[in-house]
């Protein structure tokens, strides 16, 4: 944030809370009066108002418009009255009432979203995963000044909570290396530095960086997309103290909620007759590349959190897309492998 930008911020906040402050000073004199308390009620829905006023009941616009620097100002400022009215009048009671309908699209013309129906080649495979789900999801945002000690991930452009491509790429790897052996391998008391990824393994994700200048160096078949959720919830952990076995401070969490709904985008796009090259064949890298989604997002978790059990969820739908071919979806991962294998039963491999 620029310094004019925060000058110009705190000015307008500084004008609504001094405001908001003396209305409030002399209703809470009367508080007891049930009158009172509907004008307390309507002061804060009010305020609400002015701080939202550039939201436009859009969840994404709210979040990457001056709504959260204004909320984030006023907390800030200690010479401000009413601080952590901030945080919970105005932030917390406007971002949990707001949703986004179209993911991944900003307006006509500009779509983030993959579109797999037009996939340029045979020998590729686009794959949609349609999840909710069950825990929260969490992954610290890396915005420093924010009204919240917790703020979720949240797409730069968008201003939506989002799951990074890397993200997905890095816990897909470390499910299927655990599917490959990973687990035994590190309790036989042998190091991570000792494994060598399965040629399967090497044929999605390809070498890690730090390999990237070795003699045989793979490039991965996978390319991965950024997955959007359409809404925001907050958690609270307290932790207790072993000795007086009670809450020492309570730690607030800004998360995407159980019940949210996202879409896993893949491209599965190797160069040609390089399956054959690995040694591997399509099926078998298909098969075990897909029933190390179902594990990753139903058993493992997606959240940063997810040794706690956070960001587990249940898949609704499968759906594959190919040139000249109709898209195949099922809702179980039976069914839909049963016909995707199909595609590729009379094919060695691209």
């Amino acid at each position: 944030m620029s310094w004019e930008h925060y000058v110009s911020i705190a000015e307008h906040v500084s004008k609504i809370v001094q405001k908001y402050d003396k209305r409030l000073e002399s209703l809470e004199q009367r508080r007891r009066e049930q009158q009172t308390k509907q004008q307390i009620a309507r002061e804060k829905e009010e305020l609400r108002k002015k701080f939202a006023e550039t939201c436009n009941s859009d969840l994404g616009l709210a979040l990457s418009s001056q709504f959260v620097d204004r909320v984030t100002v006023w907390w800030f400022r200690n010479d401000l009255p009413r601080r952590d009215d901030a945080r919970y009048e105005v932030y917390v009671p406007v971002v949990k009432g707001l949703t986004i309908q179209e993911l991944g699209k900003v307006c006509e013309g500009i779509d983030f979203r993959p579109n797999f129906s037009q996939i340029s080649s045979s020998s590729w495979l686009g794959l949609e995963v349609d999840f909710e789900l069950l825990t929260p999801w969490y992954s610290r945002d890396d915005r420093v000044f924010h009204v919240l000690d917790n703020p979720v991930r949240k797409d730069r452009i968008l201003g939506v909570p989002y799951m990074s491509a890397a993200s997905w790429k890095g816990m897909l790897r470390w499910v299927c290396r655990m599917q490959a052996g990973l687990r035994e391998h590190l309790q036989n008391g042998k190091s991570f530095e000792d494994w060598n990824d399965p040629p399967w393994v090497l044929h999605l994700f390809g070498h890690e960086r730090a390999k990237s200048m070795h003699e045989e160096f793979c490039q991965g078949s996978l390319v991965f997309y950024p997955t959007w959720f359409d809404r925001i919830g907050f958690e609270v952990i307290n932790p207790h103290s072993r000795r007086r076995r009670a809450g020492t401070q309570p730690i607030h969490y800004e998360v995407v909620p159980p019940g949210a709904k996202g879409t896993l985008n893949l491209l599965y796009a190797p160069l040609p007759g390089v399956a054959r090259r690995n040694g591997v064949t399509v099926t078998e890298v298909i098969e075990k590349l897909l029933k190390a989604v179902r594990e990753l997002l139903t058993t493992y978790g997606i959240s940063a959190r997810r040794t706690v059990g956070w960001g587990t969820a249940k898949i609704e739908r499968w759906k594959a897309y190919r040139k000249d071919c109709q898209p195949i979806e099922k809702p179980n991962l039976f069914e839909f492998w049963s016909e995707l294998q199909t595609w590729f039963s009379s094919e060695v491999g691209p």
